[in-house]
């Protein structure tokens, strides 16, 4: 049996429906302020990072064997008189894994789960299909220049990486004009000044753990895209999520934006 660890955003719901269409619906859980959007019927867990300890309790009581972390959560603090007996013994490490960068924190978490006796598991386990494969997924393709501004941006990513701070990155005239932070691509997006031109590259950090923050892309990605004027969007293959890539290429297409998946 499985479990979403479940945040905000459009991922978690398609996770879900799509276990259910396989006869194996999940428990959701759900952190307080952070209610995912999924189908409705669903077995549901809400719980607090100081009942942390009695959630992981209650799955392995409920015959769940894998944990899946997935969708937007921002890291609460923790308020120490709210911390109940189970999770007691997991405060040092829960403590430990906040400060830490959002990779250093998931592999924390992970770490804390697996040590539960549960295996995590990531997104890409779930839905295989959403994985970007190399090679352009629109009408149009990208032109030359993609090709000579990759070298910047892979560059680019594996500094942020570095620093845990991003996975995407505009260019616009052979330079970096953007980095995401912690807002996220959407947010990145909105704040562009409108151009011709440039390319949004979204892909993971060097060495990140790609079970619980592989990168996304969907449709609000492309209209994002669509928005700031760019050319098109350049994903990581084989370690890129697209959602709702019927939709979201449709929007591309009548936009006359491309998009293409590119080597690691």
């Amino acid at each position: 049996m499985i479990a979403l660890i479940a945040g905000t955003g459009d991922l978690p719901g398609v996770l879900a429906a799509r276990l259910v269409a396989a006869g194996t619906p999940p428990v959701i859980c759900a952190l307080r302020g952070f209610s995912p959007d999924v189908p409705p019927g669903l077995e549901r867990l809400d719980f607090r990072l100081e009942t942390f300890g009695t959630l992981l309790a209650d799955l392995r009581a409920r015959g769940v064997t894998q944990v899946c972390l997935v969708g937007l959560v921002r890291r609460p603090e923790i308020a120490p008189e709210a911390v109940d007996a189970a999770t007691a013994p997991l405060l040092a490490a829960l403590r430990d894994a906040l400060p830490l960068g959002d990779d250093g924190t998931l592999r924390a978490i992970i770490a804390l789960i697996e040590a539960q006796g549960f295996a995590v598991i990531g997104a890409a386990a779930i839905a295989p299909d959403l994985v970007a494969a190399p090679g352009t997924f629109t009408r149009r393709a990208p032109g030359a220049g993609l090709a000579g501004a990759l070298p910047l941006a892979r560059a680019t990513l594996a500094a942020m990486g570095r620093a845990d701070s991003g996975q995407a990155l505009v260019l616009r005239a052979g330079r970096v004009i953007a980095r995401e932070g912690p807002e996220g691509t959407d947010a990145l997006l909105a704040a562009l000044p409108a151009g011709q031109g440039g390319f949004l590259f979204k892909g993971p950090k060097p060495g990140q753990e790609l079970r619980a923050d592989m990168p996304a892309i969907g449709p609000e990605t492309a209209r994002g895209a669509i928005r700031a004027g760019l050319a098109g969007i350049a994903v990581v293959a084989g370690g890129t999520l697209v959602i709702g890539r019927a939709d979201t290429v449709a929007l591309l297409d009548a936009a006359g934006l491309w998009l293409e998946g590119v080597a690691p």
